[in-house]
């Protein structure tokens, strides 16, 4: 991917704070800010999203034949049964039981 100079002015604090995160991190104060750019612009969580549906996509037939076809949809249905059960019966967890 191309670089584009980006020049941007902040007051003191806000640069001191972007130079300690980013060294906290381990990264430039560049590459920090790249990445609240992406995070801020949901970039990263459908980059994320993506690669996770290309993988599933890659190797379904191998879960497939190690856990079958039927069994991950019937899983999904048993627990959404248990969580509304448990929410009905006082059982869920305590960041359910906040809402």
């Amino acid at each position: 991917m191309a670089k584009t100079q980006l020049n941007v002015r902040v007051d003191e604090g806000t640069a001191r704070a972007a130079r300690e995160r980013a060294l906290a991190r381990g990264m430039s104060v560049n590459r920090y800010i790249e990445e609240l750019v992406r995070q801020d612009t949901g970039e990263a969580g459908h980059t994320f999203v993506e690669a996770a549906a290309d993988f599933m996509k890659q190797y379904e037939s191998v879960f497939a034949e190690e856990f079958g076809a039927d069994r991950s949809t019937d899983r999904n249905v048993d627990r959404s049964a248990n969580r509304s059960a448990d929410r009905g019966s006082g059982r869920g967890s305590d960041r359910e039981g906040r809402r």
